[in-house]
């Protein structure tokens, strides 16, 4: 079957490429190893299913909207955080491409959601009187219902205009004298093709790479906890800001240690990245849904240098280790950690913060590297002097949360690497590592196939 573009992945970036070409007259394919949104259901219900099964494919991880279908959709708009998408199209693009994604996610469905901002902030100087740094942003919080409704409403869009084949696994992508083949059930052909892998494609990503002869650079792996706390404690913040990402230069090493993925009265969830069950976070718009939590991430990032290459391999050990000793994700109280005690299901059982997470008690500290814990420790009570009661015996600390980032491929100003024609856009790119910057990569490109045909 010949296509003129095919996309492989129907995450954000999948998605607004797809959206962009729907009305070209170009026939395009999406191809997505999960199933479309409406079938994506976790198995886990709390009750009969309380941990992961390891399905076939996890529908957190994999389908129509991604990695990112269930998290609690939050689009940053700038450039300080999210990717290095600026370095490719320049800082006025880049913004301007991701301000096109929020008008497109308003349409939508999501025209009724706050967009905050840190400009005029007098939290600013709160946090740079107390020797951590705010970073600006605007920030679209859709939640994870709205965002739910934004890719329903855009899935019903491109379905009669785009060719979808879900739970279709593309094999290996060939360099052909027109164009590509790429392999799948069967042998597909197009002209250009869009690749949109996802952090969960990296191994994938990586195989590709080595059979085409793509260049790719050794990236970062992100590795901590997930905070848990009396919803009050961070109130001050998440009312006029939402999303406050917050990065801390540790005394004792100068490690950067930054907040990530704040969600107000929200839940903890799990997620399965290739069998590894790690931890992650959503919010709601919902006020019926909504808890009387807040969670988010302190993340510790780590660069490797020769002669070790594998960042992702690293965390993954990591991820392992909390699995083999806790089944699943492990939760200990801040109190316990810096007595240097595991904590035990009575004391999660009567402790003030309860857990929206049902996950082993345990010791953290025979996971993670001391280095590591030394870092989130000092972090708390870094944030515990802006927020009051971060520092609180009664915190709870979900281990192991790791952000994987694909090794950065070679690309050009278009994101198009050295066979005219093959496009890496999105996580799998290794250049985004958010919803915004992954979906205006998608808009990226599809421009640049457009002013091709024109």
């Amino acid at each position: 079957m010949n296509y003129d573009v095919i996309i492989i992945g129907a995450g954000p970036g999948g998605i607004f490429s797809a959206y962009e070409l729907r009305n070209s007259g170009l026939r395009v394919a999406v191809f997505e190893e999960g199933n479309e949104l409406s079938k994506r259901k976790c198995p886990i219900d709390g009750d009969k299913i309380k941990s992961c099964i390891n399905c076939k494919t996890c529908s957190i991880m994999s389908g129509f909207g991604g990695a990112g279908a269930f998290s609690d959709g939050k689009y940053n708009i700038t450039n300080d955080f999210g990717g290095s998408l600026y370095e490719h199209v320049g800082k006025k693009t880049a913004l301007e491409l991701m301000e096109y994604v929020d008008s497109i996610n308003a349409m939508y469905g999501g025209a009724a959601t706050k967009l905050y901002s840190t400009a005029g902030s007098n939290f600013h100087k709160i946090c740079t009187q107390n020797k951590l740094h705010l970073l600006d942003a605007k920030v679209r919080h859709l939640g994870t219902d709205i965002n739910y409704t934004v890719l329903s409403n855009l899935y019903a869009e491109l379905k009669d205009k785009v060719d979808f084949f879900f739970n279709t696994h593309v094999g290996d992508i060939k360099k052909t004298a027109d164009g590509f083949e790429v392999i799948a059930d069967k042998t597909y052909s197009c002209k250009y093709c869009i690749v949109s892998a996802g952090r969960s494609g990296s191994k994938w990503m990586e195989k590709v790479c080595n059979s085409l002869g793509i260049v790719t650079h050794s990236n970062r792996v992100d590795i901590g906890v997930r905070v848990e706390l009396s919803a009050e404690v961070f109130e001050h913040i998440t009312d006029e800001l939402y999303e406050s990402k917050i990065v801390y230069t540790t005394e004792k090493y100068e490690d950067r240690v930054r907040t990530f993925c704040m969600n107000p009265r929200g839940i903890v969830v799990t997620e399965n990245t290739n069998g590894i069950i790690t931890v992650n976070g959503h919010s709601f718009e919902d006020e019926s849904r909504k808890t009387n939590n807040t969670n988010f991430a302190l993340l510790v990032s780590k660069h490797f240098s020769e002669p070790f290459k594998d960042s992702n391999g690293y965390g993954e050990s990591i991820a392992r280790l909390s699995n083999m000793l806790g089944g699943g994700v492990i939760v200990q109280k801040f109190g316990d950690m810096v007595r240097g005690r595991r904590s035990t299901q009575k004391r999660i059982d009567e402790n003030l913060v309860v857990p929206t997470l049902s996950a082993t008690p345990g010791d953290l500290s025979l996971i993670l590297p001391k280095r590591i814990l030394d870092g989130i420790i000092e972090m708390i009570y870094a944030l515990d002097k802006v927020a009051n009661g971060t520092a609180n015996d009664e915190t709870l600390l979900y281990g192991v949360e790791v952000k994987f980032y694909n090794m950065e491929v070679e690309t050009d100003e278009n994101l198009e690497v050295s066979h005219k024609g093959l496009y890496i856009i999105g996580d799998g790119s290794g250049v985004t590592h958010s919803l915004s910057h992954a979906s205006a990569s998608g808009v990226h490109v599809a421009r640049h196939i457009l002013s091709q045909i024109a």
